[in-house]
């Protein structure tokens, strides 16, 4: 049974604002709870909301989780996983990655340490705790974004 267009409409609406929030200039000003500077990435803002929301860092931890990983490798692993919907560019991941390693969350290790060739990083006790946080704290957010965009491939493309 066909919704009625203003029921349509409403659920349209409220879907994309729930989108925009990852892009609310206010969102910016919050902060999250946790030490250092916050990098901006002004280029992509739905990187930058992903990251506010600690999506980034709950994806680090999970992939550094399964054995120790590079900026890099950690960059392509998570536009591969994401079919290349969320792309991670180097002023985003490099400033992550040291600040989750000045939390104690990840502990990095030069490849050949006369050279700085690659450094690899593996989490710590202390982060895998954290990435239990972010595994049960950013799963609703997650679910809220696939309610919004399948209500808005709904609305658009009918069904």
């Amino acid at each position: 049974m066909a919704r009625p267009r203003k029921a349509r409409a409403d659920a349209t609406q409220e879907a994309v604002r729930r989108t925009s929030e990852l892009t609310d200039p206010r969102e910016a000003a919050r902060s999250v709870g946790k030490p250092g500077p916050r990098q901006s990435n002004t280029g992509d803002p739905f990187t930058t909301g992903l990251r506010r929301r600690d999506v980034l860092p709950l994806l680090v931890l999970h992939y550094i989780s399964e054995g120790p990983s590079y900026g890099n490798q950690l960059m392509e692993r998570i536009s591969a996983s994401t079919a290349g919907v969320l792309s991670v560019n180097p002023n985003t991941m490099y400033p992550l990655l040291r600040q989750l390693e000045a939390r104690g969350l990840i502990e990095g290790q030069w490849e050949h340490p006369e050279r700085r060739s690659r450094r690899y990083y593996s989490i710590t006790s202390e982060g895998r705790e954290e990435y239990e946080r972010l595994h049960r704290d950013v799963r609703p957010f997650l679910e809220s974004i696939a309610r919004s965009i399948d209500e808005i491939v709904r609305e658009v493309y009918g069904g």
